[in-house]
Parts: structure tokens; sequence; C-alpha cells
């Protein structure tokens, strides 16, 4: 997600209590925090789902946006975060319903679709991560989800790019290991 100028502008005007700003910033960044959200999760329904709960935690949150980074980073890490709380709750809301609550009307993406199917895995290992090791998951997301580089992710966490590139190694072979030999990492 890279943003432009004019919209990392609009971020720093809206996190000083500018609401026109905040109205144009969130028209702005719908389409790419969108998209995003798409990649996380399989179904659109569910995309656009994700996609409203980031932008209103962005127009909730814009005033902890301090600056230091690029918004476009910040942006990354809310909608990383909301498009995972998406699937949390879906799974949870789909856990609670039993079979003769609902008819089965969506077919199951781990056998109808192998990439929806690889989605919904990744989100189950990185669920697991996240409970056994947040430091490493919050890295993990930061590189391979959000796609920031390693230097990104070490000064978004606040650790040396040593540490930041341990942790994602680490991250990726928890997570490997979770999904077995046929996933492999891309980056």
């Amino acid at each position: 997600m890279a943003l432009d100028e004019t919209t990392e502008e609009l971020a720093r005007a809206a996190a000083q209590g500018d609401h026109r700003s905040l109205g144009e910033l969130l028209r702005r960044i719908e389409p790419d925090v969108l998209r995003h959200c798409a990649r996380l999760l399989p179904y659109h329904q569910d995309a656009e789902e994700a996609c409203q709960d980031t932008l209103l935690a962005v127009a909730r949150n814009i005033g902890r946006f301090e600056g230091r980074a690029r918004f476009s980073t910040w942006l990354h890490i809310v909608t990383a975060n909301c498009a995972r709380t998406t699937y949390r709750t879906l799974k949870r809301r789909g856990a609670e319903q039993t079979s003769e609550e609902l008819p089965d009307m969506r077919a199951d993406p781990h056998r109808v679709s192998v990439i929806a199917g690889s989605r919904l895995d990744l989100l189950d290992a990185m669920e697991a991560l996240e409970a056994d090791k947040p430091d490493l998951a919050q890295a993990l997301v930061l590189r391979d989800i959000c796609q920031l580089d390693y230097s990104e992710v070490a000064e978004q966490l606040g650790i040396p790019l040593g540490t930041a590139k341990s942790r994602i190694h680490q991250a990726r072979k928890y997570v490997q290991a979770a999904l077995g030999d046929a996933y492999k990492w891309s980056s």
C-alpha cells in the first residue's frame, strides 16, 4: 500500500483533528485497504467487512498516529490486524453455529479452492503463532503480510535490524512447520 504524499499530508492533518482531512483520507485509502484485506480473506464479503472495520479503526485512532513513521506503514498494521480480527470473529461464529442451524450455504474453501484454503490455513497458523509467540507474529505480519522491508519492520518494532530478521526467520519456520513442507515463503 504505497500512498502518495498528499495522502500522507491528509493523515497528518487528520491526526491533528482536521475532520475534513479525515473524511478525504478515508475516501482515498478505501480502495487500497479493500485490496489488502482481499489478499488475506478469501471471500469478498469478508474482505469488505474487514475493510469497513479498518476504516472505522483509522477514524477512531487517527489521533494516535504520531507521524514518526509514514502513515502507510501505520495503515498496513491496522489493516492486517483488522483482517485477522475479522477472520477470528468469523471463525468463532462458524464454530458456534451447528450444522442444523445453517444449511451448507458456502462451500468448504479447504476443499474447493487451493488459494482460499491456503489463505485460511495461513491465518490459522498465524493465529497459533500469535497465541504462542506474539513478538514473532508481529514481525511476520509486518514483513510478509504488510510487505514492509526489514529495516521498516525493525523501525516499527523498535528493535535492531538483526533481531527483526531473526524474529521473521523464526516465525516463518514456526508457520511452515504448522503448514507442512508444501507451503514455502515466497519472500
